[in-house]
């Protein structure tokens, strides 16, 4: 299987990574008339398609013991319950998310719950594998949880000039961070335990544990919706192709960035790996200020919070970078 040799290909991939986490979110902001509860079937379907198909390939080039086929059929049991069950816990998080997103927007809603993510997932990882330096990951951790604060105070401030603030959407950013910083540790554990994982075959498992939850988490919110009135499965027929299609995109775009991360890791932990992916909200929030404009006409207080969340995730950045070192 393809794995990097070098720090320079590792930092390639998790940057591609925040890149592809950052971004997949616009597929569900450029599809019309159609609940983000339907849209979540084609995005739980195309990233475990994504996941198969490049295990398929980059994992089963030299079809030795660490190929994919090969390793599942070595791999302990347990392991691959570990990331199903990560699977369930990461789906039932992005589901949360992906409402929040609806209510806050893209700028508010990432760095939030993907902030408050980064530092559970690096402590909880780092617990069970600790490979880095602690001290600068602790330093990352901190100027992450700042960035969040930041990031929130900017949202709050759109109460001056008369925009809806919604302490439902802040909420559910909370409670998403904090699920979506639990399926790193199952990961962990399913990548270094015993007969552990290979990056492509945890990615299969993950990505299969979280569209086998749909089943689970995504009925109860079309029955129970955060947002609107709830939904049957005849919308998801009803549907246009356009919108199925950019489900599906959006699935293949963050599950490439999963597969990029995931092998990553191999090289440098997942502490280190889960935590520069995690620049995600970064990326997203970029999204919805230059492209989607939901800070227009925001306040000068707002903008300078924001402009103060980017540099603290910057240092986060490196500094979790730097612990590598």
């Amino acid at each position: 299987m393809f794995t990097p040799q070098t720090l320079g290909i590792a930092l390639v991939m998790m940057i591609t990574s925040a890149v592809c986490w950052g971004s997949w979110a616009n597929t569900y902001k450029g599809v019309k008339n159609y609940r983000f509860e339907l849209f979540y079937w084609d995005y739980a379907i195309g990233i475990f398609l994504i996941s198969l198909i490049l295990a398929l390939t980059m994992g089963s080039t030299g079809h030795d013991a660490s190929s994919f086929l090969n390793n599942v059929h070595s791999a302990d049991t347990s392991n691959i319950v570990h990331a199903l069950i990560g699977g369930a816990l990461f789906n039932l998080a992005n589901l949360l998310l992906v409402a929040a997103i609806d209510m806050a927007g893209l700028a508010v809603a990432f760095p939030v719950s993907i902030g408050i993510a980064l530092v559970v997932g690096v402590v909880l990882s780092y617990a069970l594998q600790p490979k880095g330096h602690a001290g600068f990951l602790a330093l990352g951790v901190v100027c992450a949880l700042l960035a969040v604060i930041l990031d929130g105070k900017a949202y709050g401030s759109l109460a001056q000039v008369g925009r809806a603030v919604s302490r439902k959407s802040t909420i559910t950013c909370i409670v998403s961070g904090i699920l979506m910083g639990l399926w790193a540790p199952f990961m962990t554990h399913a990548m270094t335990t015993g007969q552990a994982l290979g990056p492509y075959s945890a990615a299969v498992f993950l990505t299969l544990g979280a569209l086998l939850s749909c089943f689970v988490w995504n009925i109860y919110f079309m029955k129970r919706p955060l947002v609107g009135e709830p939904v049957g499965f005849a919308g998801f027929f009803q549907a246009p192709a356009s919108g199925h299609l950019l489900g599906l995109f959006g699935g293949c775009i963050w599950g490439v960035g999963t597969v990029f991360n995931l092998v990553a890791a191999s090289f440098t932990g997942v502490a280190i790996s889960y935590a520069i992916g995690q620049s995600a909200p970064m990326v997203a929030a970029l999204w919805g200020v230059l492209v989607w404009k939901e800070f227009a006409g925001a306040p000068s207080r707002s903008r300078m919070y924001l402009t103060l969340m980017f540099i603290f995730y910057a240092l986060a950045i490196f500094l979790v970078a730097r612990a590598n070192g």
